[in-house]
């Protein structure tokens, strides 16, 4: 798989920024205004780019209230799948208008297709990456027709055995499309930090030699500026504008501020990782200068021996290095040495 490819003009790799993602999902609660002032509010804090959803309530599920249907426990407990998709989705005519506010803020804009009309949609309407959800995964004829695109795909792996990923691997090679990320992920929302696992994102790009990043759906910061320095090259968090306004993914959803937060401490922690080589930086050099040497610390005649009472090793490094302390005791003074002097060979006669 490649390491390194360009979504739009932002190029994806290991020599560049963690690309960062706001997903709106359905924080924007039907209302089209607000669903702008989160694209607003997701430049202000710093994203990269949005990421929408292209579904409908009928592509997803069907209106059944049979049991297979129903959600018991979290967030959604007591609604069907067909009612939670009715309320999330984001009416497809928004989608185009929203790519144009995100062109004229500098974002990115794209989307996770969930069915054939979907992708035929996203890619009349160019847009420039392809994201599967987990649950997607599985579908081969859905993949086959994204990679085909010849377009960045961007598959979560939250519910993917290693099967399904090994497999849509495959069939993105035979489209001939290697332009790939693998998000490390947890179906669960919010997701337990005992549950997330971390240390599975090196894992994933050594298995599948492919670029890495974060989907995360656990509360706060914490866990995406974590995965940095496990080589993640992606994040993506839900946005929303308030989580006291409600919805279905508002309850584990960032607040503007705290994408900021995020953002920040993640370009923070990049610059703080720098490179592996081990080799002082023109500040360390600098300071370097500060170490210790030897030097005379009380006044010596010429002919007088040197011995630890007259020479010690102490800050800064302007004298002799510390490693000829036991050579230089007992050696002669060829000259008067002041007190203070850094200690030279020339000063000394064995």
């Amino acid at each position: 798989m490649r390491k390194e490819f360009k979504i739009e003009n932002r190029v994806i790799g290991h020599a560049h920024p963690c690309f960062c993602v706001a997903e709106m999902s359905g924080n924007h609660l039907q209302d089209y205004g607000r669903a702008v002032e989160i694209m607003h509010a997701a430049k202000e804090a710093g994203a990269d780019a949005v990421k929408l959803q292209t579904y409908t309530a009928d592509s997803l599920s069907v209106d059944s209230d049979r049991e297979c249907f129903q959600i018991h426990g979290g967030l959604w407990d007591g609604m069907t799948e067909y009612q939670l998709y009715q309320e999330a989705y984001t009416p497809w005519d928004w989608q185009p208008k929203l790519q144009e506010v995100a062109k004229k803020l500098g974002l990115i804009c794209f989307s996770s297709p969930f069915d054939h009309a979907a992708v035929d949609f996203m890619a009349a309407h160019q847009m420039p990456a392809y994201k599967i959800a987990s649950y997607e995964i599985n579908d081969i004829p859905l993949i086959r027709k994204v990679a085909a695109l010849h377009k960045p795909v961007i598959f979560a792996t939250g519910v993917a055995y290693a099967q399904d990923i090994e497999r849509a691997l495959q069939v993105c090679k035979e489209e001939g499309n290697e332009e790939i990320i693998l998000l490390k992920c947890v179906s669960a929302y919010p997701t337990p930090y005992e549950e997330i696992n971390l240390n599975m994102i090196p894992a994933l790009a050594e298995t599948y030699d492919c670029l890495v990043g974060l989907s995360d759906h656990s509360m706060g910061s914490v866990v995406p500026v974590a995965s940095i320095p496990l080589g993640v090259k992606m994040v993506e968090k839900h946005l929303t504008l308030r989580r006291a306004d409600g919805g279905p993914d508002g309850a584990f959803s960032m607040e503007p501020q705290e994408f900021k937060e995020m953002v920040d401490h993640i370009r923070i922690v990049e610059k703080a990782l720098g490179n592996a080589e081990y080799k002082l930086t023109r500040k360390q050099e600098q300071e370097h200068n500060g170490s210790r040497s030897l030097f005379v610390v009380k006044d010596i005649k010429a002919g007088e021996k040197i011995t630890p009472e007259n020479v010690r090793s102490i800050r800064p490094h302007a004298g002799l290095h510390t490693m000829h302390y036991e050579e230089v005791l007992g050696q002669t003074a060829v000259q008067d040495i002041e007190k203070g002097t850094p200690l030279a060979w020339h000063m000394l006669s064995k």
